[in-house]
């Protein structure tokens, strides 16, 4: 089954708002024949409206990093609603990083509330899964990215998991320069594809996109796009320069 790609890019906490300007400025001409992936990226809050002024009529897509829970507007200091972030043209929203959980405690059941909460405003979530350095030591990879599929997709159907992206970030890998092998990614990408069969149906396994994230850069990609369960690319480090995260949507080149 042909699933077309995604590159994604997350800027996490860097950029002041002249500098996520200047960074889609020119991205922009870098990108606009890129007709084989989709291309996303996600601006800290504080750019999400001026960016999505400079990116309208582009072929670049537009997420948040984070989202509330809550389905209503209300008395929640600090969060941000689904439907806000759609009203000035977020399109995806990341759920669930790694950092989140690991520096923010945010559990399996909160991140569920966000993706349901996510798929109530029309916004995409590229939800993310992935095992620690001790969970792969201590050979426990696979049951930590099942729970984490299993509770964070709890009460979805195969129809809303069509509308979902997964992210198989294995957090040994993320900002430390150091890459799961291509053939260690599509070990796990093809497990979760599995196990999302199970839970899902076959249909909406195979429809459904998993990206890489784990120190993705321009000299890696290509070789990780080469294997059959990776459609695409959850991009950090290597997004926050133009020219760079280009060179990463065009891997086929």
């Amino acid at each position: 089954m042909s699933r077309k790609p995604i590159i994604a890019g997350n800027w996490k906490m860097y950029k002041l708002t002249g500098e996520a300007l200047a960074t889609v400025i020119a991205l922009k001409p870098l990108v606009t024949n890129a007709n084989h992936c989709e291309i996303v990226v996600a601006p800290p809050f504080t750019s999400i409206k001026l960016v999505a002024d400079k990116l309208e009529g582009s072929n670049i897509l537009l997420a948040a990093q984070n989202v509330s829970g809550e389905t209503k507007q209300g008395a929640h200091t600090g969060e941000i609603c689904g439907d806000m972030l759609y009203d000035i043209g977020c399109t995806h929203v990341i759920v669930g990083h790694s950092e989140r959980r690991q520096y923010y405690g945010e559990t399996d059941g909160q991140i569920n509330r966000k993706i349901r909460a996510a798929l109530r405003f029309t916004l995409r979530p590229i939800f993310c899964v992935g095992e620690t350095l001790a969970d792969r030591d201590e050979s426990r990879a696979e049951a930590v990215v099942r729970d984490q599929i299993d509770q964070g997709l709890s009460e979805l159907t195969a129809e809303s998991l069509l509308r979902i992206i997964i992210a198989y970030e294995p957090v040994w890998a993320i900002g430390t320069g150091r890459t799961a092998t291509p053939e260690t990614a599509q070990t796990m990408h093809a497990f979760i594809r599995q196990s999302l069969g199970r839970k899902f149906g076959a249909q909406a396994s195979e429809t459904v996109r998993i990206l890489y994230g784990g120190s993705v850069n321009p000299g890696n990609i290509a070789e990780l796009m080469r294997e059959s369960d990776i459609d695409g690319a959850l991009v950090g480090g290597a997004s926050l320069e133009a020219a760079s995260f280009a060179r990463i949507v065009h891997y086929d080149r």
